[in-house]
């Protein structure tokens, strides 16, 4: 798998131009949307993202600048950094993997993230983009694995589906040289990525295996995300069993847990009506 990494692309050429952006300025945010609008597919899935029931606007948004008004800039260089990131490696892809599913999951773990961190302390939230980034491209791992070995991967989306009942984690154990957090540790050196997010996309599932992860908040939102939400294809029931001390790692009060799930719950529930 190492030696067939060496034919993983280059990141992006819009995805470069899109994180040398300084949104933070008028200058940016104009570059961010002219950027967007040169391509139709991502300006579709902008707007088709602020059209879905997540944002509940009551009116339909038909233009980029709408759109980026209600989602606003951070949010919206993110999302099109994210998708622009994922399609670079997805667009030949004709196999089992469910690309749909993967990328409303991306979106929901995004979501919920920020959800998690809107309730922790504010001087130790992560930054808000940071968040995004890491949400949209933590299991992208799954990409990697279809673009380097086609057949593995649809092996391994057969034996989930065969076997709702187990974790992505255990048959990965069975038939992967590497998982999906190794694979996209890969890719995000590959790619140059800050090391914040690599530490999320390696450590998601498990942050205690590396003590610098563990200290890391980003890894800890991704963590109990992961637990509160369906995996991509929904063969594992949420939320999962979450100790008290989970949440009191983020400095969450335990006792807005069930506060906060009922939120994730609600967006589970419009994620179905995405359009992917």
């Amino acid at each position: 798998m190492i030696e067939r990494l060496e034919s993983l692309p280059p990141i992006p050429r819009i995805a470069q131009k899109i994180l040398a952006l300084k949104i933070s300025t008028d200058e940016g945010e104009r570059s961010l949307f002219n950027l967007i609008q040169k391509d139709p597919t991502l300006m579709s899935k902008i707007i088709g993202l602020a059209n879905s029931p997540l944002f509940a606007t009551g009116r339909k948004i038909l233009t980029l600048h709408d759109a980026q008004v209600l989602l606003g800039s951070k949010r919206v260089k993110m999302i099109a950094l994210g998708f622009a990131m994922m399609s670079s490696i997805s667009k030949h892809s004709k196999g089992l993997l469910n690309l749909d599913g993967l990328w409303k999951h991306s979106l929901l773990i995004a979501f919920v993230m920020d959800t998690l961190a809107k309730c922790m302390p504010k001087d130790r939230r992560p930054a808000e983009d940071e968040i995004y980034l890491a949400g949209l491209l933590h299991d992208i791992g799954f990409l990697v694995l279809n673009h380097i070995d086609p057949m593995l991967c649809d092996q391994f989306c057969t034996r989930l589906a065969e076997q709702p009942g187990r974790t992505v984690e255990e048959i990965e154990a069975e038939m992967l040289d590497m998982n999906h957090c190794e694979l996209a540790a890969e890719l995000g050196r590959h790619w140059g990525l800050p090391d914040t997010i690599i530490a999320v996309l390696r450590f998601h599932h498990a942050p205690n295996e590396h003590p610098d992860a563990a200290q890391q908040p980003l890894v800890g939102l991704a963590y109990l995300a992961a637990k509160l939400l369906p995996t991509f294809n929904i063969n594992e029931s949420a939320p999962k069993d979450i100790a008290a001390e989970d949440w009191a790692s983020l400095g969450i009060d335990p006792l807005l847990a069930d506060d906060i799930k009922a939120k994730i719950q609600e967006h589970i529930d419009q994620a179905g009506e995405i359009n992917a």
